[in-house]
């Protein structure tokens, strides 16, 4: 568990990483452009994942995707590291990570 002031940040472990969660925290496009961003950096900071949103509503998102248990955050110094949980996620529901990386990106709802 790491500590971000007062406040614990909770990772799940792998074996409480449930499909529904993961599939839920994919399904947002902002969620799924991070993950897509730290699988192919390794790691970053929540700054360089932004893309200029704010705070506030990044937040929400890295929560989504700790509980989902798709994303690791760490403190270094005063930025907060994020490195997706790859090896978690294989063990858990393997191909599943590789199949959403894989897959193109749509361009919109059919109409």
């Amino acid at each position: 568990m790491l500590w971000f002031g007062v406040r614990a940040i909770r990772h799940p472990s792998a074996e409480e990483i449930v499909l529904t969660q993961v599939l839920y925290a994919l399904s947002d496009p902002v969620r799924l452009g991070v993950v897509r961003q730290l699988a192919c950096e390794g790691e970053a900071t929540c700054s360089a994942l932004d893309r200029g949103r704010p705070k506030s509503s990044m937040s929400h998102h890295f929560r989504v995707l700790r509980e989902a248990g798709l994303v690791r955050t760490r403190t270094d110094g005063p930025a907060h590291v994020n490195e997706l949980r790859r090896e978690d996620i294989e063990d858990r529901f393997p191909g599943l990570l590789q199949a959403v990386l894989a897959a193109r990106e749509e361009a919109g709802p059919a109409g």
